[in-house]
């Protein structure tokens, strides 16, 4: 079933995926991510995800090298060196200082390089929107880190423990338009797969200078227009004459 240009065979089963992903926001991830944005000292928090997007570039270079792009390669190591060095381990990001810009690449992508095609979309328990191809990306990142094979544990699971607080900062931060998507909106699963599904590619049709902001809202309409008032009277101008002076 396509529904909306989006591939869905398996609704039911994702409908019902979405609901159990709704209780745990309900009853856990919503409430402690707002704490903790609310808690964390805004500073604090922010050398968190800094840290959380330092350990990712090992992986960010990888997937870049294989999509051919040496300029996220380059940049992905440059910001690793310098945000791991001179930056504290990653809690401080001078690499931007550098002029060298915060990028980003995964398997997923890597995929879609490749021509694959996106797949069916899927919901999946716990981590929420994707699709088959993205899946399978999310598998495979996991192999193309670096730090999972020079890093022993427990040290290598920080990578995953820090996600998961980027993870929190985005839901404490954005709590306004998930919760109007997940709790307001007609039907949230359509409105989330859309959003899920123009973000998506948007991000892999956009070159680096186009993409989309990585610290703006992750759950926005890409297509829409950032200057526009969201007050204004869509109807104003058809009232105008058109021969007026």
């Amino acid at each position: 079933m396509k529904t909306g240009g989006v591939y869905d065979p398996y609704e039911s089963v994702n409908r019902s995926i979405h609901e159990f992903n709704k209780d745990i926001d309900t009853a856990f991830f919503g409430p402690t991510s707002k704490g903790y944005t609310k808690i964390v000292p805004d500073p604090i928090e922010d050398s968190f995800v800094y840290f959380s997007k330092n350990v990712s570039m090992p992986r960010v270079a990888m997937n870049a090298l294989l999509q051919g792009d040496l300029r996220t390669f380059g940049i992905a190591l440059g910001r690793f060196t310098i945000n791991t060095t001179v930056g504290f381990a990653g809690l401080a990001d001078p690499a931007t200082d550098f002029k060298l810009p915060q990028v980003d690449a995964d398997f997923g992508q890597t995929l879609h390089v490749w021509g694959f095609e996106e797949g069916a979309y899927v919901e999946l328990p716990f981590l929420g929107p994707s699709n088959v191809r993205d899946t399978v990306g999310f598998v495979g990142d996991f192999g193309l880190n670096p730090l999972e094979y020079v890093v022993a544990n427990p040290i290598q699971n920080v990578g995953v423990y820090s996600k998961i607080l980027e993870w929190m900062s985005d839901r404490g931060r954005f709590s306004d338009t998930v919760e109007s998507i997940l709790y307001e909106s007609a039907d949230s699963y359509a409105q989330t797969r859309l959003l899920y599904t123009q973000n998506r590619r948007f991000e892999l049709g956009a070159g680096m200078d186009d993409a989309v902001d990585p610290y703006g809202d992750p759950y926005a309409d890409p297509y829409s227009d950032p200057y526009s008032d969201p007050y204004a009277d869509p109807y104003s101008d058809l009232s105008e004459d058109p021969y007026a002076e």
